[in-house]
Order: structure tokens, then C-alpha cells, then sequence
């Protein structure tokens, strides 16, 4: 094997070991900012500006990834929010 090769190889092998899920939100309509605030600090441990600057992504693009990570990571969190009535995804 080339060193070419073996450097592509390797480079592959590191952006499928870095490649993380998402967990994206999107706008809906029907809570408040405050009630998305509070939610992602909650469930994603954003700070308030963290979370103030998300909710206005989502409400002004119609969605934004708020946390990235591992899936088992990502899961419960996920559920936190549909569970305070938003829409998200993990993606």
C-alpha cells in the first residue's frame, strides 16, 4: 500500500470514527420561547444563551441542531423534549 493510500485510508477511517448524531429542533408554532428555553436547558444542558439563541434559529430558519453526539447520548434527551411537547429528531 501507497502512503497516498494508506494516508486516505486513515482519513476515512477518521471522519467515520468522528461522525456524530444530531439531535435538530423545529419550529411549531405553539410554545413559547420561554417554554423552549427552559426545555433545552433542562434537557440539553444549554446555558440561557445557549438556549435564547436556539430558539430564535428555530424560529426565525425552522430548525436548528441543538445538541450533537453519541445516539445513547442523544436518545433520552430527545425524548425529553417530545416529551415537553416539541419537535425534534435525531438525525
Amino acid at each position: 500500500m501507497s502512503f497516498k493510500e494508506k494516508h486516505l485510508e486513515e482519513t476515512l477511517l477518521a471522519e467515520e470514527v468522528s461522525k456524530q448524531n444530531e439531535i435538530v429542533l423545529f419550529n411549531d408554532h405553539v410554545n413559547t420561547f420561554d417554554h423552549v428555553i427552559e426545555t433545552l436547558i433542562y434537557a440539553c444542558d444549554h446555558t440561557p444563551e445557549q438556549a435564547e439563541q436556539c430558539s430564535i434559529i428555530v424560529h426565525y430558519k425552522g430548525k436548528c441542531t441543538v445538541k450533537t453526539g453519541e445516539y445513547s447520548d442523544l436518545e433520552p434527551r430527545c425524548s425529553m423534549l417530545l416529551d415537553a411537547g416539541l419537535t425534534a429528531e435525531i438525525v
